[in-house]
């Protein structure tokens, strides 16, 4: 007598249209961090100063703060297929466009553009990649999850290995690539996933209503503050202080000091966050994680002027910035009773303002204060993000349960990781 054994579908055995949504992901998510290295390159060649370069990041993610209140509304209505690529043909269009123009100004703008493709794309790859493929939902998620950390990792590397040739390069690279998955994507993804309810013009802001999304969102503002002055400033004082140190520190060198910060903030956010925030709690990881990027900011104000310092504070940041950006969102999920997707949107739109706001008076702060300056105000910043989550503690507790979902956590890990 035979026994037959069900065997599981491998996860490799997908779709082409799997494939594809998987390889725009990891594209576009290399996106984050891509600019990152040239930020130097660009303030030298444009004639800019380094407040000017900053605001690549300021643009991006301001327009994508305020899309990202209507991208519900938006998908809702033409479908997750037609919002997946009209964001990719977006982000083709401006990188290259960034990557043609002349001054620092039209840079800005179209880095602006950019981020309205981003927030369409990725406020819909989740929902293509899981109806697209087959053997459940939860392989479809695994593969979502890979794309997501690869592209974070690698960004940066990109960035700073085509940066070195010219600061042009990582901007046609990510249009090509794109153009790549955009073209995949049209001829593989056949169907479009299955609509989700119609969800209102005004519901975004209409969220801000509950109080505990309110109180998080403003935690986030504060800590998002903090996160992108490491990112978007800190190019600076370590490519002066290796320079000052008789080292050559180009955009390659800067792409492999945030491919390191990449990878660490890639493995805390997908596999280490989740297992902290089950075994201690939201709150308590949340408290614990701001405090040590507190004191890594600190060190790194202290110590602004070491190359070696501020490079390896930036890599161990990572670790920190993973699990916030994971067990905050996550906090967001579990603290509200609003439709996931509204929930998300209506945090990240308000969390990305902060991040907004940061590159765009940094250069000023190190100016008026000094190198180590704008570390200073970050901390401070946390402060504030301490300071008013303790205050809402009693607004967070009732609903801190475990997702219930593979598609809810990864749903949380990309929001998560926006930047």
């Amino acid at each position: 007598m035979s026994v037959s054994v069900e065997q599981k579908p491998s996860i490799l055995h997908q779709p082409p249209a799997v494939w594809a949504i998987a390889f725009a992901c990891m594209v576009s998510f290399m996106g984050i961090g891509l600019v990152d290295p040239i930020l130097p390159a660009i303030s030298e060649d444009l004639n800019a100063t380094p407040t000017e370069a900053m605001l690549l990041f300021t643009s991006y993610l301001l327009i994508t703060a305020i899309a990202m209140f209507f991208t519900g509304f938006i998908s809702s209505r033409i479908g997750v297929k037609r919002t997946l690529l009209i964001g990719l043909a977006l982000i083709v269009v401006f990188a290259a466009l960034a990557g043609l123009s002349g001054s620092v100004g039209q840079i800005i703008g179209f880095r602006a553009g950019w981020g309205l493709g981003n927030a369409l794309f990725i406020s819909t790859a989740l929902a293509a990649i899981v109806g697209a493929a087959s053997g459940g939902s939860r392989q479809a998620v695994v593969l979502y999850e890979a794309a997501l950390g690869l592209g974070m990792a690698v960004g940066p590397l990109v960035g700073g290995l085509l940066g070195d040739i010219s600061w042009r390069g990582p901007f046609f690279g990510t249009a090509a690539l794109m153009a790549i998955a955009f073209i995949a994507l049209v001829a593989m993804l056949r169907t479009d996933p299955q609509p989700q309810e119609r969800i209102s013009l005004t519901a975004g802001f209409a969220a801000l209503r509950n109080p505990a999304l309110r109180t998080l969102a403003i935690t986030a503002l504060f800590y998002n503050y903090a996160f992108f002055t490491l990112l978007a400033y800190s190019p600076f004082p370590i490519a002066a202080a290796a320079s000052a140190a008789g080292f050559e520190f180009g955009a390659q060198e800067l792409g492999f000091v945030f491919f390191g910060w990449g990878v660490a903030l890639a493995i805390t956010s997908v596999l280490v966050a989740p297992l902290l925030t089950r075994r201690f709690g939201l709150r308590p990881v949340l408290f614990a994680m701001f405090g040590l990027l507190a004191v890594a900011l600190g060190v790194m104000a202290l110590f602004a002027t070491s190359a070696v310092v501020l490079i390896t504070t930036v890599i161990v940041a990572g670790l920190f910035l993973g699990v916030l950006n994971t067990a905050l969102t996550e906090t967001v999920m579990e603290a509200t009773d609003l439709p996931r997707s509204v929930a998300s949107s209506t945090y990240s739109g308000v969390r990305f303002l902060g991040g907004a706001v940061a590159p765009a008076v940094s250069g000023g702060i190190a100016v008026a204060f000094g190198v180590g300056g704008p570390y200073w105000f970050a901390v401070g910043s946390l402060v504030v993000a301490i300071v008013v989550l303790a205050a809402a503690g009693h607004r967070i507790t009732r609903h801190s349960t475990p997702h219930e979902s593979a598609e809810g956590e990864a749903e949380v890990i990309t929001l998560g990781d926006q930047v």
